[in-house]
């Protein structure tokens, strides 16, 4: 395990290089070549993180974090995810929770209070919103929400998606109570993973984001106190100020992880055409052909396109601006474009760099297989444009 030396916190007007310097970028990059081919969580970035206050980049100053708002953080976050996408999804999940805290804690609601205390003290909170089955994501749920009868509840279910699967220790569930047939609730609240009730089946083999070792939980009377249920919300869409922040800080920080592995996927590009010559121009450098200079600068183009997104939409949910019915399409719309990009860029990095990037060995390789997880987060292509859909026509008569 590689000791960290010394190191300052971050904080407020720290520098994305600042924080992430190019010598601790190739870590975090040769830890990531290990951690797929091993399909292992990658602790040594966890620990380097943290020692920088990686999880407390949302926590309040007053309550021992940075206080960064989602600008700044989405920024830390695409700069990470050019050398470890899953270390940045992953870790990426934790920030939701807090981003969500810190965004409702500046409008005046406390009632995540808790989250960014025990943030400040370095517990890692993970996602267990997404389920089989489930494609109303926030707005119904599949798993049971029982009352305890104190105030609490005993969630059991299945969740799918658990990224920070072997370390987290504070787990965001939602489930269903149905004890009122005729007014049906959604029930929030964050399980201790000391309290039980929860098993990690350790199923996550998949061909892309390996390390963020998003097993499937499987939740059995599951108990969260009162004191640690955040909301009991009608079945269906809501304007809750919970559930836009959950949508604000998610799709925004899911989108700063591609926006990362779009940027490495041009640099890559780059370095593949300068580097290597062609044959057939009689050993001239691949940056002399025409097709290949067109591709990246096709690629470049699309970048540059997306960077301003993720950064407006952020500034906009720091500083309170009041968008009214479009923020939840202007966000899903984020999320589709800036995925859908990532492919796009990534694809046309693979082209220059040809063959080599087939390899598993190749960097490019994986970022071939990890930007493809992002048409299953949250919401789906099909989703954003329904959202869209519905906000520029109405429902469907």
């Amino acid at each position: 395990m590689h000791e960290p030396g010394p190191v300052s916190p971050i904080t407020r007007g720290t520098t994305p290089e600042e924080a992430l310097p190019d010598e601790l970028l190739e870590r975090f990059r040769q830890r990531a070549a290990v951690s797929d081919h091993e399909n292992s969580f990658p602790v040594d970035d966890l620990d380097e993180l943290r020692s920088r206050g990686w999880l407390r980049l949302f926590v309040p100053e007053d309550r021992g974090g940075a206080g960064l708002g989602l600008e700044a953080v989405a920024a830390l976050q695409s700069r990470l995810a050019t050398a470890a996408p899953a270390t940045a999804l992953a870790v990426g999940m934790h920030l939701v929770w807090t981003g969500c805290a810190a965004l409702l804690h500046a409008r005046g609601d406390d009632s995540l209070g808790y989250v960014l205390d025990e943030a400040g003290r370095d517990e890692i909170f993970a996602f267990g919103v997404s389920e089989p089955g489930n494609d109303l994501v926030l707005f119904d749920s599949v798993t049971r929400a029982e009352p305890d009868g104190e105030g609490g509840y005993r969630f059991t279910g299945t969740k799918i998606f658990t990224s920070l699967s072997p370390v987290w220790t504070r787990l965001g569930v939602f489930g269903r109570d149905d004890g009122d047939p005729d007014a049906p609730a959604l029930v929030h609240g964050f399980l201790r993973r000391e309290d039980g009730g929860h098993e990690s089946l350790g199923d996550w083999d998949t061909i892309g984001m390996r390390a963020t070792q998003s097993h499937t939980t499987r939740l059995e009377q599951a108990p969260v106190a009162a004191s640690r249920i955040v909301r009991r919300l009608p079945v269906g869409p809501s304007a809750d100020p919970f559930v836009f922040a959950v949508f604000a800080v998610f799709e925004t920080l899911v989108s700063a992880v591609y926006r990362g592995i779009a940027r490495r996927a041009v640099a890559l590009a780059v370095e593949s055409a300068t580097t290597r010559g062609s044959h057939r121009a009689g050993g001239a450098p691949l940056s002399d052909d025409a097709i290949v200079r067109w591709r990246i600068a096709d690629a470049a183009i699309a970048l540059d396109g997306i960077e301003p997104q993720v950064d407006s939409i952020a500034r906009d949910v720091d500083s309170m601006v009041d968008h009214g019915a479009s923020w939840f399409p202007r966000v899903v719309g984020l999320k589709t474009r800036t995925t859908e990009t990532a492919r796009a860029v990534v694809d046309q990095a693979v082209s220059v760099a040809g063959g080599a990037s087939y390899r598993r060995s190749s960097e490019l390789g994986r970022l071939q297989r990890d930007v493809l997880a992002g048409r299953f987060h949250p919401s789906s292509t099909d989703s954003a444009h329904a959202t869209t859909a519905a906000w520029l026509l109405g429902p469907v008569s």
